[in-house]
């Protein structure tokens, strides 16, 4: 099941469903861009076979350029997504769907290297059981000593993030 309240933190084990509903949520991007030239992929921990993560679906999506992106804007409008804008988050425009909040897009330009980074850790994450497991220990401490600020929390991870990133060199 998706959905995370405002203002809390928590972790859910891993379901087929996170699979299924992405699946179904890609099918619906694409068809409102059919003549478009995207690319939308599932990232974050509910990508992950296994691991815990916050029930929210996190989507990269990446479009040509942002020279169009009131085309983009409105498309996503029109499937459910309420623009957050692109100063929340670095070199991306952010979507948030649901309350509580369950789909959040990411959409950047192709190339990013944030995006790059996450589809990286995602693969690194689906090949490799013990750095996965490590990962999902040092999330359920961070839920522990902050569940009412996801901004810490997340915070928290980019460290291991950023040295497992290094370690493999992609």
């Amino acid at each position: 099941m998706l959905g995370l309240p405002r203002g809390t933190v928590f972790l859910s084990e891993w379901t087929k469903e996170w699979a299924e509903t992405f699946i179904i949520e890609k099918n619906k991007i694409e068809s409102v861009f059919p003549d478009e030239n995207i690319r939308v992929h599932h990232i974050g921990s509910t990508s992950v076979e296994g691991l815990k993560a916050k029930p929210i679906l996190d989507i990269g999506m990446e479009i040509n350029n942002f020279e169009d992106i009131k085309e983009y804007i409105q498309g996503l409008e029109r499937i459910g997504y309420k623009n957050m804008g692109s100063s929340i988050l670095p070199e991306r425009y952010y979507f948030i769907k649901g309350e509580p909040r369950t789909h959040q897009i990411h959409l950047f330009e192709k190339g990013n290297s944030f995006l790059e980074e996450q589809i990286t850790f995602r693969d690194i994450l689906r090949k490799n059981n013990s750095i996965k497991e490590r990962y999902e220990l040092l999330k359920i401490k961070l839920v522990e000593a902050h569940a009412e600020d996801k901004h810490k929390y997340a915070e928290m991870k980019t460290g291991f993030i950023h040295d497992v990133l290094e370690k493999y060199e992609y």
